[in-house]
């Protein structure tokens, strides 16, 4: 770990700039992970050496790159193109994780604003919200084909969570506050489920029987029942609660609170909070032009959270700090930083590369 730069940044308060890209060739992290990170205002993704923090390969993507997905072979990477205030994208860039670079560009066409992403579980297609359209659209990225579509009938229907077994989509619905509970063999809207104001953090455990949302206006969190789709219980949570991620055990939920600065975890089987963590960051002096500007002062504005495969760490985006914080998740407290492009956001796990005979 680089811890010299761990901490200087942590006594000073303040980002250094990102390092120059590395050579493609460059080593991968101790498994052969890599990190892939999405910069919303470069309008690029990255891959990271998550032990070291070195930038290994830089590419282009569309404009307003703001959530991917990797592929369970970790071959490919999709990421949505959002698209800049005022012009809503429709394309989704395809990248080679093997070849390391673009591949395809799929024209969604007529769906407008694609944001939360994942694949599903047998690596063939993907399913991405698209806000303008109050739907989600199942996409097949190797083909370039839009394959079906599912209404939500909700308002900025942004991030998604699928099941375990694939068979449900749970879809945060920022504008009308709501989750839309998607049948994905039928095709069937299963209800619509009011939870707070700005539902947007959305995630399943791993057992499939809760549903934990983040209502990012009313700072609380709502925990869903997914047998009664009813809300079993409201967990305050302070402030702007944006993202969260469930830990592979279950026993965990992390959440990234834009206003507040920090993360906070909470206990999933008793909903207590336990552990608030500060990013401790400032925000980058440039705040004109991006998406949250300077709505929360000197806060990094801690957005996108991803969960290391192996347990044991978290990455944590500081969309205004151009900073990937990680988190050590057995003493709940920062281990190291990455500096990454301008404001880095969406991240994904690209696992080690498949040997050379099976590429």
């Amino acid at each position: 770990m680089h811890a010299l730069l761990l901490a200087a940044l942590t006594l000073a308060g303040t980002p250094t700039p990102a390092p120059v890209a590395a050579p493609a060739a460059a080593r991968a992290g101790a498994d052969g992970g890599l990190l892939l990170v999405l910069h919303k205002r470069d309008a690029t993704l990255s891959l990271y050496d998550p032990e070291t923090g070195e930038r290994l390969h830089t590419s282009p993507t569309g404009a307003g790159p703001h959530e991917a997905a990797v592929s369970p072979d970790g071959r490919t990477a999709v990421v949505c193109d959002y698209g800049p205030q005022g012009s809503p994208g429709s394309t989704l860039t395809v990248f080679d994780c093997v070849a390391r670079e673009v591949v395809r560009t799929v024209d969604l066409g007529e769906y407008r604003r694609p944001h939360g992403i994942e694949f599903a579980p047998d690596g063939k297609s993907v399913l991405v919200t698209c806000e303008v359209n109050r739907a989600v659209v199942r996409v097949d990225p190797f083909a370039g084909e839009v394959l079906a579509s599912y209404p939500t009938e909700q308002n900025a229907s942004h991030m998604l969570a699928q099941a375990p077994d694939g068979a449900r989509a749970y879809v945060a619905n920022i504008a009308s506050g709501s989750i839309s509970v998607v049948d994905l063999a039928s095709g069937e809207l299963r209800k619509v489920l009011p939870t707070g104001a700005g539902c947007e953090a959305i995630d399943v455990t791993p057992d499939g029987r809760r549903v934990w949302v983040g209502n990012r206006a009313g700072d609380t969190l709502s925990v869903v029942d997914t047998e009664t789709l009813e809300v079993a219980a409201e967990v305050p949570c302070a402030q702007f609660p944006i993202r969260l991620k469930i830990t592979r055990d279950g026993r965990h939920v992390l959440v990234s609170n834009a206003a507040s600065g920090d993360v906070a975890v909470f206990d999933a089987a008793t909903h207590e909070e336990l552990a608030r963590i500060p990013m401790a960051l400032e925000a980058q002096s440039d705040q004109e032009g991006r998406l949250f500007g300077d709505q929360f002062g000197q806060s990094p504005v801690p957005v996108g959270l991803l969960l290391h495969p192996d347990g044991k760490r978290a990455f944590v985006a500081n969309t205004n700090a151009d900073i990937v914080t990680v988190l050590d998740l057995a003493t709940w407290s920062v281990a190291d930083r990455i500096p990454t492009g301008a404001e880095p956001d969406g991240m994904a796990w690209v696992p080690a590369p498949p040997p050379a005979e099976d590429r």
